[in-house]
């Protein structure tokens, strides 16, 4: 199985993306656990032996970011070198350049496509950055 046996951490408020990803990455073998609002993120990963891949939604509710989350994230030691990739519907044109700047492994829009999902988290995993706009995106890509 592609994902078999890595730990994906997830934080993402839509339930209905919640179980796209959990099925999706499921079915590739992937271990999942999830934060729904962003603020509890840091405390729920000091809990967990291993995180292999960190996937973050950009827009969350209650005033916090995905980039403030970023670098709640990014202030724990034993989480500096675990790959965090963007995966939003925040506008590409935008969100492309900040996620590069702030040091994110990738980023991917929403609506994830189900077959290059998997292959797009396993390439970060493997140490590869991926930028992907969607196929629906004209700008950069």
């Amino acid at each position: 199985m592609l994902l078999n046996n890595k730990r994906i951490f997830i934080i993402e408020d839509n339930i209905q993306n919640r179980v796209v990803f959990t099925m999706t990455l499921k079915l590739h073998g992937a271990w999942i656990e999830f934060d729904r609002w962003g603020q509890h993120t840091c405390s729920r990963l000091k809990t967990l032996d291993q995180v292999d891949l960190i996937v973050l939604d950009l827009m969350l509710p209650g005033g916090v970011s995905g980039y403030d989350i970023f670098d709640e994230i990014r202030s724990l030691p034993e989480y500096n070198r675990v790959p965090i990739v963007a995966v939003s519907a925040a506008e590409p044109s935008i969100a492309l350049a900040k996620t590069r700047q702030k040091g994110f492994s990738g980023f991917i829009a929403k609506p994830i496509d189900d077959d290059l999902f998997p292959r797009q988290l396993a390439r970060i995993m493997a140490g590869e950055e991926i930028w992907y706009a969607g196929e629906r995106y004209q700008g950069i890509s």
